[in-house]
Protein backbone atom coordinates (compact mmCIF):
# COMPACT_ATOMS: atom_id res chain seq x y z
CA UNK A 1 0.00 0.00 0.00
CA UNK A 2 2.79 2.42 0.81
CA UNK A 3 4.24 2.49 -2.76
CA UNK A 4 0.77 3.40 -4.09
CA UNK A 5 0.58 6.27 -1.59
CA UNK A 6 3.96 7.53 -2.80
CA UNK A 7 2.54 7.93 -6.32
CA UNK A 8 -0.03 10.52 -5.25
CA UNK A 9 0.23 13.83 -7.09
CA UNK A 10 1.33 16.93 -5.20
CA UNK A 11 -2.23 18.28 -5.27
CA UNK A 12 -3.67 15.02 -3.95
CA UNK A 13 -1.06 14.79 -1.23
CA UNK A 14 -1.64 18.41 -0.19
CA UNK A 15 -5.37 17.71 0.06
CA UNK A 16 -4.62 14.64 2.17
CA UNK A 17 -2.42 16.71 4.48
CA UNK A 18 -5.16 19.33 4.88
CA UNK A 19 -7.71 16.60 5.69
CA UNK A 20 -5.34 15.13 8.26
CA UNK A 21 -4.88 18.47 10.03
CA UNK A 22 -8.66 18.92 10.16
CA UNK A 23 -9.09 15.40 11.58
CA UNK A 24 -6.36 15.90 14.19
CA UNK A 25 -7.81 19.27 15.22
CA UNK A 26 -11.09 17.61 16.17
CA UNK A 27 -9.40 15.82 19.07
CA UNK A 28 -6.07 17.59 19.64
CA UNK A 29 -5.39 21.24 20.45
CA UNK A 30 -4.36 22.68 17.07
CA UNK A 31 -1.52 24.59 18.70
CA UNK A 32 -0.04 21.29 19.87
CA UNK A 33 -0.13 19.61 16.46
CA UNK A 34 3.36 19.25 15.03
CA UNK A 35 4.55 18.36 11.55
CA UNK A 36 5.80 15.09 13.08
CA UNK A 37 2.21 14.34 14.18
CA UNK A 38 0.89 15.08 10.70
CA UNK A 39 3.55 13.01 8.97
CA UNK A 40 3.04 10.08 11.36
CA UNK A 41 -0.72 10.11 10.77
CA UNK A 42 -0.08 9.86 7.04
CA UNK A 43 2.65 7.26 7.30
CA UNK A 44 5.17 9.73 5.90
CA UNK A 45 8.51 11.06 7.05
CA UNK A 46 8.73 14.71 8.05
CA UNK A 47 11.00 15.27 5.07
CA UNK A 48 8.36 13.88 2.72
CA UNK A 49 5.79 16.19 4.27
CA UNK A 50 7.95 19.24 3.55
CA UNK A 51 8.19 18.26 -0.11
CA UNK A 52 4.56 19.33 -0.40
CA UNK A 53 4.53 22.29 1.98
CA UNK A 54 7.73 24.26 2.73
CA UNK A 55 6.73 25.17 6.31
CA UNK A 56 4.16 24.42 8.99
CA UNK A 57 2.70 27.90 8.45
CA UNK A 58 2.14 27.01 4.79
CA UNK A 59 0.18 23.95 5.88
CA UNK A 60 -1.99 26.02 8.20
CA UNK A 61 -2.60 28.60 5.47
CA UNK A 62 -3.70 25.83 3.12
CA UNK A 63 -6.06 24.49 5.77
CA UNK A 64 -7.60 27.93 6.26
CA UNK A 65 -7.88 28.30 2.50
CA UNK A 66 -9.79 25.02 2.38
CA UNK A 67 -12.13 26.20 5.14
CA UNK A 68 -12.75 29.54 3.43
CA UNK A 69 -13.42 27.97 0.05
CA UNK A 70 -15.66 25.14 1.22
CA UNK A 71 -17.59 27.05 3.87
CA UNK A 72 -18.30 30.14 1.76
CA UNK A 73 -19.29 28.11 -1.30
CA UNK A 74 -21.64 26.01 0.84
CA UNK A 75 -23.22 29.09 2.41
CA UNK A 76 -23.59 30.85 -0.93
CA UNK A 77 -25.22 27.78 -2.46
CA UNK A 78 -27.62 27.53 0.48
CA UNK A 79 -28.59 31.18 0.13
CA UNK A 80 -29.03 30.94 -3.65
CA UNK A 81 -31.27 27.87 -3.45
CA UNK A 82 -33.64 29.44 -0.90
CA UNK A 83 -36.96 30.83 -2.20
CA UNK A 84 -36.88 34.03 -0.08
CA UNK A 85 -34.19 36.11 1.65
CA UNK A 86 -35.38 35.02 5.09
CA UNK A 87 -35.30 31.41 3.98
CA UNK A 88 -31.81 32.15 2.72
CA UNK A 89 -30.74 33.43 6.13
CA UNK A 90 -32.16 30.33 7.77
CA UNK A 91 -30.44 28.09 5.22
CA UNK A 92 -27.09 29.84 5.76
CA UNK A 93 -27.39 29.59 9.54
CA UNK A 94 -28.23 25.90 9.45
CA UNK A 95 -25.64 25.10 6.77
CA UNK A 96 -22.93 26.66 8.93
CA UNK A 97 -24.06 24.61 11.93
CA UNK A 98 -23.99 21.42 9.86
CA UNK A 99 -20.56 22.31 8.45
CA UNK A 100 -19.17 22.61 11.97
CA UNK A 101 -20.87 19.39 13.05
CA UNK A 102 -19.21 17.63 10.11
CA UNK A 103 -15.83 19.34 10.65
CA UNK A 104 -15.50 19.95 14.42
CA UNK A 105 -11.81 20.74 14.05
CA UNK A 106 -12.55 23.92 12.07
CA UNK A 107 -13.64 26.24 14.94
CA UNK A 108 -10.80 24.91 17.09
CA UNK A 109 -8.31 25.80 14.36
CA UNK A 110 -9.72 29.28 13.87
CA UNK A 111 -9.92 30.03 17.59
CA UNK A 112 -6.35 28.85 18.10
CA UNK A 113 -5.11 31.14 15.34
CA UNK A 114 -7.07 34.17 16.53
CA UNK A 115 -5.54 33.89 19.99
CA UNK A 116 -2.08 34.62 18.60
CA UNK A 117 -1.08 38.24 19.35
CA UNK A 118 0.75 38.79 16.07
CA UNK A 119 -0.91 39.18 12.71
CA UNK A 120 -0.40 36.18 10.45
CA UNK A 121 -1.37 35.20 6.90
CA UNK A 122 -3.73 32.63 8.42
CA UNK A 123 -5.37 35.25 10.61
CA UNK A 124 -5.73 37.58 7.61
CA UNK A 125 -7.36 34.74 5.68
CA UNK A 126 -9.80 34.23 8.55
CA UNK A 127 -10.66 37.95 8.50
CA UNK A 128 -11.21 37.79 4.75
CA UNK A 129 -13.55 34.84 5.21
CA UNK A 130 -15.55 36.63 7.88
CA UNK A 131 -15.84 39.76 5.74
CA UNK A 132 -17.20 37.73 2.82
CA UNK A 133 -19.58 36.00 5.22
CA UNK A 134 -20.75 39.36 6.56
CA UNK A 135 -21.39 40.68 3.05
CA UNK A 136 -23.54 37.64 2.26
CA UNK A 137 -25.65 38.15 5.39
CA UNK A 138 -26.02 41.90 4.78
CA UNK A 139 -27.10 41.21 1.19
CA UNK A 140 -29.79 38.80 2.37
CA UNK A 141 -30.96 41.25 5.02
CA UNK A 142 -31.11 44.06 2.44
CA UNK A 143 -33.22 41.90 0.13
CA UNK A 144 -35.45 40.88 3.04
CA UNK A 145 -35.88 44.53 4.02
CA UNK A 146 -36.81 45.47 0.45
CA UNK A 147 -39.50 42.76 0.50
CA UNK A 148 -40.80 43.85 3.89
CA UNK A 149 -39.72 40.64 5.59
CA UNK A 150 -37.70 42.42 8.28
CA UNK A 151 -38.07 45.73 10.08
CA UNK A 152 -37.87 48.78 7.80
CA UNK A 153 -35.44 50.51 10.16
CA UNK A 154 -33.30 47.45 10.83
CA UNK A 155 -29.60 48.10 11.48
CA UNK A 156 -28.35 45.60 8.92
CA UNK A 157 -24.70 45.78 9.96
CA UNK A 158 -25.66 45.17 13.58
CA UNK A 159 -28.00 42.37 12.54
CA UNK A 160 -25.18 40.75 10.55
CA UNK A 161 -22.91 40.95 13.60
CA UNK A 162 -25.63 39.32 15.71
CA UNK A 163 -26.12 36.58 13.09
CA UNK A 164 -22.45 35.65 12.87
CA UNK A 165 -21.98 36.04 16.62
CA UNK A 166 -24.85 33.65 17.28
CA UNK A 167 -23.29 30.99 15.06
CA UNK A 168 -19.89 31.49 16.67
CA UNK A 169 -21.45 31.29 20.12
CA UNK A 170 -23.02 27.94 19.24
CA UNK A 171 -19.63 26.70 18.05
CA UNK A 172 -17.98 27.71 21.31
CA UNK A 173 -20.67 25.97 23.35
CA UNK A 174 -20.19 22.80 21.29
CA UNK A 175 -16.45 23.00 21.94
CA UNK A 176 -17.05 23.38 25.67
CA UNK A 177 -19.45 20.44 25.65
CA UNK A 178 -16.95 18.38 23.68
CA UNK A 179 -19.66 17.35 21.22
CA UNK A 180 -21.48 18.73 18.19
CA UNK A 181 -24.38 16.27 18.52
CA UNK A 182 -26.84 18.96 19.67
CA UNK A 183 -25.53 21.74 17.46
CA UNK A 184 -28.16 21.53 14.74
CA UNK A 185 -31.09 21.43 17.17
CA UNK A 186 -29.68 24.37 19.13
CA UNK A 187 -29.14 26.27 15.88
CA UNK A 188 -32.83 25.94 14.99
CA UNK A 189 -33.84 27.34 18.38
CA UNK A 190 -31.39 30.23 18.23
CA UNK A 191 -32.34 31.18 14.67
CA UNK A 192 -36.01 31.36 15.67
CA UNK A 193 -35.03 33.94 18.30
CA UNK A 194 -32.94 35.81 15.73
CA UNK A 195 -35.94 36.05 13.40
CA UNK A 196 -38.03 37.56 16.19
CA UNK A 197 -35.34 40.18 16.72
CA UNK A 198 -35.10 41.33 13.08
CA UNK A 199 -38.74 41.18 12.00
CA UNK A 200 -41.05 44.17 12.03
CA UNK A 201 -42.85 44.38 15.40
CA UNK A 202 -46.49 43.41 15.04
Amino acid sequence: MQPARARLSTEARQAEIVDTVLDLSASVCPGDITTVDIARSLGLTQGALFKHFPTKDAIWLAVMGWVESHLLSALDAAATAAPTPLDGLRAVFMKHARFVAKHPGVPRLILNELQKPRDTPVKRRARSMQESYRKLVVRLLTEAQRRGEVAAGLDKEGAATLFIGAVQGLMLQAMLAGSTSKLEAEARRVFALYLNAVREPS
